[in-house]
């Protein structure tokens, strides 16, 4: 594709439609408001743009390109500033919201940002832990071990919660589901 080309390929549109509300949540895990967040998946994508063909691995990518955009966003001093002001409002309530995705969200948001990445990664993006392992930098043991010890951490806070609003993601089967790759 060249930069004078107006219109966007394909493989980069389907790419879009299917990578971009899970990028969105993957950098509120990595401690972005909404705004940033978006930001970033915006300067991800003009620069996707300019590839000349599709990557070999598209999801993958994709998923490296947003977490070192992230991270390169998250280095500016008065954004960092303007997250910690925010980081009370992390997972915003909404109306549309149930009382278990608020609790959820709310224990979530309690965990060691290492061990809310993985998690993301691993339900939400339904990555393994090996794949988690290349995107992080880190063996998949260690990735494994951060979901584990969240998801443990999440049972605990969860379990204060009444049983019957949260009848499968407390459960021991529920956990042993999540934790298998």
């Amino acid at each position: 594709m060249s930069e004078t080309t107006p219109e966007c390929p394909s493989w980069l549109e389907t790419l879009y439609r299917a990578q971009a509300a899970g990028l969105v949540l993957y950098g509120r895990a990595l401690g972005l408001s909404h705004s940033e967040a978006e930001e970033v998946l915006q300067e991800m994508f003009i620069k996707l743009m300019k590839l000349r063909e599709c990557p070999r691995q598209p999801e993958f990518y994709c998923l490296r390109a947003y977490r070192n955009h992230a991270f390169n966003l998250r280095r500016g001093f008065l954004r960092r500033i303007a997250r910690e002001f925010e980081s009370k409002r992390w997972f915003e309530r909404g109306p549309d919201k149930t009382p278990l995705e608020r609790a959820a969200m709310k224990a979530l948001r309690k965990l060691p940002a290492p061990q809310r990445e993985v998690i993301v990664l691993k339900f939400w993006r339904k990555l393994t832990f090996e794949q988690i392992g290349a995107l992080l930098d880190i063996s998949p043991n260690t990735a494994a071990g951060r979901y584990r010890y969240g998801i443990d951490k999440l049972r605990q806070q969860l379990s204060h919660e009444p049983r019957t609003a949260f009848p499968d993601f407390v459960s021991l089967e529920a956990a042993s589901a999540l934790g298998g790759d």
